[in-house]
């Protein structure tokens, strides 16, 4: 009768298995939104890995594992990219091998309880290392980092000001190593516990100790949606609906509309007449419109993705350029090499232009907004930077048009609870299509989302906060930290190897000589 352990030891069949148990992390992220899943999500994987037979096929447990996440956690690019994305998945599925081999050699066979403990350490910063280089702009950016499961949970928001999202997949992790340890190896049940006492620790005593915003003072801001509109003319008709739905801010007394990306199809320096309609529509509703222009510049060659500020006057001269462009959405990587992607799904089929740094811009009434957009608010550094200069309210412009039937437009409205709790300023997240949504300096939601299905107008009274978070402060230091653990870990690792050839049994027997007085050679 066969065992579990024999069909395991298949490699197709664990390889399957492997990438199954990767995937099951999806379910904490938005749209199920199962934050508690994200605390055992990962003990599957890494029992599976732990059990690997040598290194090599743990690195394979890993390997394919990261596969499974990213297409889970990515699987709403299926449209876009067709087959594509299972190729891109299985690139950055090997990012997971080293981590899948520190599985094994920290909990595989039966470790003693100072390797168990130390697996507390080391496996988390691995996976950070993981996150850290996959953000990356040119791989794909920070989409679906673990701890941005935690969006929802007010102690894990207060964590992030500390420590920011890296702190808490850092810590998530950990409690996946300690559960993991708990179930399977009774020999290290002591530290496992002890590391679950400590999390809980470090979470009361970032409730208890770490600032929080104080706020002291509010700003009414409004945000447009004007829903999916599709068609050769859907430019021209999509400026007509935020046309129509701004008016209708008149005597709402809004200290600053939002429209979301590419809310503006035609470059305003070409096109005077929509800049002097968007100018009537600040004078008429009494605050400035920050618009986003998708369109060829006329002042220099290529495409912009550009947030730009319009007052009563007309433009104001405030313009942020995107900085960090969408790998094959908005630019292909490589093109040469890779611009068959085009052929296979809805790749882009111009490269835009990135801008080169980041603008915080006045909007009268001493306010102060930095702008973000798009996938820019999965970024912590860049929100992080708005609000060391001086940004009170980060302002991000977004569409996921292209995916309204997926999670991914309700994955990108969290993010910004993310980002406000981080940094301890209010954001906006203002979307064509939805989900636009707005969060206070601590992470709160202000007010209802507007959904995918909206095509209106909302004001939110956004509260604003000053002062600085130990995050804005001292940036990401639990990734500084796990750098340093792994390093640690690479030293003692490299003592071992040198340990064991140095004790290492010498033959009994001296070599023959040939006849030229010379060790004989094997094979010669």
């Amino acid at each position: 009768m066969k065992t579990f352990g024999d069909w395991l030891a298949s490699p197709w069949r664990r390889s399957l298995l492997a990438a199954l148990a990767g995937a099951l992390p999806v379910f904490a992220f938005p749209a199920p939104s199962l934050w508690w899943f994200a605390y055992v999500a990962l003990v599957p994987w890494i029992l599976l890995t732990r059990s690997a037979p040598t290194g090599r096929r743990a690195a394979y447990d890993g390997w394919f594992g990261g596969l499974g996440f990213m297409l889970a956690v990515h699987s709403w690019l299926v449209p876009s990219l067709s087959v594509f994305i299972v190729v891109i998945a299985g690139l950055l599925g090997v990012l997971w091998a080293p981590w899948g081999w520190l599985v094994r050699r920290f909990l595989g066979g039966v470790p003693s309880p100072r390797r168990g403990a130390a697996a507390l350490l080391v496996l988390p910063s691995g996976w950070l290392m993981v996150e850290l280089v996959r953000s990356w702009q040119g791989l794909g950016g920070p989409w679906g980092l673990l701890g941005s499961t935690q969006w929802q949970v007010e102690p894990a928001l207060r964590l992030a000001s500390v420590g920011g999202v890296w702190l808490l997949s850092f810590l998530v992790v950990a409690v996946n190593v300690a559960v993991a340890a708990l179930v399977s190896v009774r020999e290290v049940r002591v530290p496992a516990v002890a590391g679950l006492v400590a999390t809980a620790a470090a979470t009361s005593a970032a409730w208890v100790w770490s600032p929080r915003p104080d706020v002291d003072g509010s700003v009414r801001i409004a945000v447009v949606q004007p829903g999916v509109i599709a068609g050769d003319d859907s430019g021209v008709r999509r400026f007509d609906r935020e046309e129509q739905l701004t008016r209708q801010l008149a005597g709402r007394h809004v200290d600053l509309i939002a429209w979301g990306e590419s809310s503006v199809g035609f470059d305003l320096a070409k096109r005077p007449d929509l800049a002097r309609r968007i100018a009537a529509l600040s004078k008429e509703t009494g605050a400035d419109i920050l618009v986003n222009v998708d369109a060829e510049r006329s002042d220099k060659p290529g495409i912009y993705k550009s947030s730009i500020l319009v007052g009563p006057k007309g433009l104001t001269g405030d313009r942020y350029d995107k900085m960090r462009l969408v790998p094959f959405g908005e630019y292909i990587p490589f093109r040469s090499l890779l611009g068959w992607a085009t052929s296979v799904g809805k790749a882009a089929g111009v490269d835009r232009r990135h801008g080169t740094e980041q603008v915080v811009m006045s909007v009268g009434h001493g306010l102060r907004v930095g702008p973000l957009i798009c996938f820019e608010t999965a970024f912590p550094d860049m929100s992080r930077h708005l609000a060391q200069d001086g940004a009170d309210v980060l302002l991000a412009q977004s569409s996921t048009s292209s995916f309204q039937n997926s999670w991914a437009p309700e994955q990108h409205a969290t993010l910004a609870a993310l980002r406000a709790a981080e940094t301890g300023r209010p954001v906006v997240h203002a979307t064509l299509t939805g989900v636009s949504a707005v969060y206070g300096p601590s992470g709160e939601r202000i007010g209802s989302w507007l959904g995918t299905g909206a095509s209106t107008t909302r004001v939110y009274d956004v509260p604003l906060a000053h002062g600085i978070t130990p995050y804005v402060r001292y940036g990401d230091w639990p990734v500084q930290g796990s750098l340093l653990i792994l390093a640690l870990v690479c030293a003692g690792e490299g003592m071992r190897a040198f340990r064991l050839r140095r004790t290492a049994p010498r033959p009994l027997v001296p070599p023959a000589r040939t006849v030229h007085e010379s060790p004989a050679r094997p094979g010669r």
